[in-house]
């Protein structure tokens, strides 16, 4: 055998050892393996969502057109009282219309004494007194407000006075019974329409958050 081919044998035996020996010292690649370090995302340059400025609100012109004399009342509101909300507002006034209607109805006034201003409340006493000087009773049962509407909205820039006039048209039976329990007027079964103009005030800003009930024209 000559020597070039005995130094060929003897250098693929060397390199054939060292690849084994590497083999056993990295391993191959399965179990266990430090995952690499995340790509971090590029920076953003400016807010990660666009803050538009100076658009109409919502809770305002969803009843009155920008610019209306009610709109700009409320927009006052909203500056003197910022946690006031129109919406809100008219879901307090749905609930409190119903409690008033029934606590009338029934001559629970004292239920309903807190949210009537002076001259209502005497109103609604002269009206429940009269009633039972006749000997007469209501039976009512309030179906539901099936309509309600925000008509006007006034502020009265020196006192803070707000007035709110809501629209009301609501379902309930009602029936009057004499002294002898007999139907006068009215049905415990058959349903009518009632409608009503309400107007609630209130100061703005002020520590009591109730609105008062200060006129009833129907």
């Amino acid at each position: 055998m000559n020597s070039p081919l005995i130094q060929l044998l003897v250098l693929a035996a060397i390199a054939v050892f060292l690849i084994l020996r590497l083999k056993n010292v990295l391993g191959t690649r399965e179990g266990f393996e430090k995952p690499p370090l995340p790509v971090q995302p590029a920076p953003r340059k400016g807010p990660a969502f666009e803050v538009i400025e100076g658009g109409p609100d919502l809770d305002i012109t969803d009843h009155f057109d920008e610019g209306t004399p009610q709109a700009r009342a409320l927009s006052a509101m909203k500056r003197i009282e910022p946690s006031f909300n129109v919406t809100e507002f008219l879901a307090g006034g749905r609930g409190a219309y119903e409690m008033i209607v029934m606590g009338y109805e029934h001559g629970e006034l004292d239920n309903i004494k807190a949210f009537l201003s002076e001259d209502v409340y005497e109103s609604f006493v002269d009206g429940v007194a009269a009633r039972e000087d006749q000997g007469l009773k209501i039976e009512a049962n309030f179906i539901g407000v099936r309509e309600m509407a925000l008509d006007n909205v006034t502020l009265d820039p020196d006192t803070k006075e707000a007035e709110m006039t809501l629209r009301f048209v609501a379902e309930l039976t009602q029936a009057v019974r004499n002294a002898d329990g007999e139907i006068v007027e009215g049905s415990v079964t058959d349903a009518k329409k009632q409608k009503d103009t309400w107007v609630f005030a209130r100061i703005m800003g002020s520590d009591d958050p109730n609105w008062l009930l200060v006129s009833t024209d129907g």
